[in-house]
C-alpha cells in the first residue's frame, strides 16, 4: 500500500492536473465547450499513449544501453529533483508554456496540452523508472498504468470543469498550488536518491 501511495503522489506530481488547467482555458480560449471538451479528451488520450510507450520502452532503452538500474534511479531522481526546482522557483506552468500555445495546432491539442503539459518530460522519467522490468513485476507494472489512468481520468474531469475551477483560485491560485507540489516531488526525488545510494553502497 506504501508503494501504490508513493507511486500516485510521484506521479500526480509530474503531471500536474491543477498546473494544466491555466493552459487549457488559454489552448481552448475562444472554443464552444463542446470544441472545448474534444480537446481535453484528445489531449489526455495522446498523454496516456505516450505515457504508455514508456511504460514499454522504458525497459527496453535501459537494456539496449546497459545501464545499471541503480545508476539510472540516481541520475532519474536528480533530474526530477532539478524539476522540482524548475516548479518551485521557475515560471508558471502557463507563463513557461504561453509563447508555445500561441503556435500550437490547438485543434488537435497534441502540443503544447498533452505535450509537454500533462505528459511532461518529468512524467516520460518518471513512468520509465516506476516501470523497470529488472524489479517490478507486470502485476506491480498493470497497478502503475492504473495509477496513471485513475489520475488522467481525474485530470479529464478538472478540465471539464476547468473554467469553474480558475474562477475560484485563479492563475495565482493554480501557481501556489503548483508549487507546493514541486516542493513535494523535491521530497520524493531526495528519498529516491538516498534509497538508491544505499542499494550501490550495500549492494542489496
Amino acid at each position: 500500500m506504501d508503494r501504490l501511495i508513493t507511486e500516485f503522489v510521484k506521479l500526480w506530481v509530474v503531471i500536474d492536473p491543477i498546473g494544466t488547467l491555466p493552459i487549457f482555458l488559454a489552448v481552448t480560449a475562444g472554443m464552444s465547450p463542446s470544441a472545448a471538451r474534444r480537446v481535453a479528451i484528445q489531449g489526455t488520450l495522446v498523454a496516456f499513449l505516450v505515457l504508455c510507450f514508456f511504460v514499454v520502452a522504458g525497459q527496453i532503452l535501459l537494456s539496449a544501453m546497459d545501464i545499471e538500474l541503480s545508476s539510472f534511479q540516481v541520475a532519474g531522481n536528480i533530474v526530477l529533483f532539478l524539476f522540482a526546482l524548475s516548479m518551485i522557483f521557475g515560471e508558471s506552468k502557463l507563463e513557461g508554456e504561453e509563447k508555445l500555445i500561441r503556435r500550437a495546432d490547438i485543434e488537435r491539442a497534441v502540443y503544447p496540452l498533452a505535450i509537454p503539459s500533462i505528459a511532461s518530460p518529468g512524467a516520460m522519467l518518471t513512468v520509465m523508472t516506476l516501470t523497470d522490468n529488472s524489479r517490478v513485476s507486470i502485476a506491480e507494472q498493470a497497478e502503475t498504468v492504473f495509477e496513471i489512468v485513475v489520475i488522467l481520468g481525474i485530470l479529464l474531469l478538472l478540465l471539464f470543469a476547468a473554467s469553474r475551477i480558475i474562477a475560484v483560485i485563479g492563475n495565482a491560485g493554480a501557481s501556489v498550488i503548483s508549487r507546493v507540489m514541486g516542493l513535494i516531488l523535491a521530497s520524493v526525488a531526495v528519498d529516491g536518491i538516498v534509497k538508491a545510494l544505499r542499494l550501490i553502497i550495500t549492494g542489496s
